[in-house]
């Protein structure tokens, strides 16, 4: 799955991706209180975690330009295994520190939505540091409605902050209108700155 939009392509990530991603993701860390992680992460350690991302229902999304990786998103199950949740789903994104204030989470955030119909996804969430004012900010231009808040649960070193649980009800057909994102028909049947715990 791809879209071209301008100089910027978003597809499904590959393997060969996962080198951009860390780098990526590792800019946040260091950035601080764009995610709850506290050390760099390698390739190695995030395998497991690539690996238990299947394309065909929790795909990692890429924005690619001119040949590079510059953000990404991954729509991640939600308690595993409780079938009931089926359906819902958590989103992540990330842009690199370079490109911030673009418009590439934004352009994410929308490519995740019209995959959420193949993917049978009717509820996606997003947590995020509450201390995270940007991404705040980019979720609700986006829909995404405050729908929990866990106060003071991340310490970096003498801070605590909390974790914003904003969620969007995926609808079918998506409501026309809806900034950036077309109407993609009836659900089929079936089976900038980091955005993140």
């Amino acid at each position: 799955m791809r879209v071209t939009r301008g100089n910027m392509r978003i597809r499904t990530a590959r393997p060969s991706d996962l080198q951009a991603i860390i780098n990526i993701y590792n800019q946040a860390i260091e950035a601080g209180q764009q995610t709850a992680d506290l050390t760099p992460v390698s390739v190695e350690d995030r395998k497991s975690w690539f690996e238990s991302h299947p394309p065909e229902k929790y795909p990692i999304f890429v924005a690619e330009e001119d040949g590079l990786v510059v953000g990404y998103c991954t729509i991640s199950p939600y308690r595993p295994g409780r079938m009931a949740l089926r359906h819902t789903a958590e989103i992540s994104y990330f842009v690199h520190s370079d490109h911030h204030r673009r418009g590439i989470a934004s352009q994410l955030l929308e490519f995740a939505v019209q995959a959420c119909y193949s993917l049978d996804i009717r509820t996606l969430f997003a947590i995020v540091l509450d201390s995270n004012t940007a991404s705040v900010r980019l979720l609700e231009q986006h829909g995404y409605e405050r729908w929990g808040h866990l106060p003071d649960v991340a310490v970096f070193g003498e801070t605590e902050v909390g974790h914003y649980y904003y969620g969007l009800k995926i609808k079918a057909p998506y409501m026309a209108g809806t900034p950036g994102v077309e109407d993609s028909g009836p659900r089929r049947p079936g089976g900038d700155p980091g955005g993140g715990p």
